[in-house]
């Protein structure tokens, strides 16, 4: 029973150590994907404006912007509220789904950053659980103190 927590250990060190880059990779290339489309969030957002879209904070931004301009574009209507024979259905309709893109890479920047946490929870678990079985093999290991008892002279 003895190799069961140096097992769990293990198993737990290297499954954080794939979280970590599995975490790091995904923000990174979610980042270049969104750096590469070259966008910029409009002059109109709430906050970030004029700054490229490269991470979670500026993808939000934008999307809130995209969906104020439906909305303007649209007559305060969504899509679906908006008649088929709108000429400004197509162009709100781009907008949702630009919007939904944005929203879609906010969640994947979010979910990568927990994925990392967890890779760093796991490796702590590990860690931990090795140095237990090492400390408890040790005290295993380790002479037993004998101790004696003097008994009092018998009073005469």
């Amino acid at each position: 029973m003895r190799r069961f927590p140096r097992v769990i250990a293990i198993v737990s060190i290297v499954v954080g150590s794939i979280a970590i880059i599995v975490g790091i990779t995904t923000y990174v290339v979610v980042s270049k994907t969104l750096r590469d489309q070259h966008i910029t969030v409009a002059d109109d957002a709430p906050f970030l404006a004029g700054n490229s879209v490269t991470g979670p904070f500026t993808a939000y931004a934008q999307a809130i912007a995209l969906s104020n301009h439906a909305k303007d574009i649209g007559g305060g209507k969504t899509y679906a509220e908006l008649p088929k024979d709108d000429p400004n259905r197509n162009t709100v309709m781009t907008a949702d789904f630009l919007q939904a893109s944005l929203y879609t890479s906010v969640v994947a920047f979010g979910v990568a950053a927990l994925i990392v946490v967890f890779g760093v929870m796991f490796l702590i678990l590990g860690f931990a659980i090795r140095e237990l079985d090492r400390r408890t093999a040790a005290a295993a290991e380790a002479p037993q103190a004998v101790t004696t008892t003097v008994s009092p002279a018998p009073a005469t």
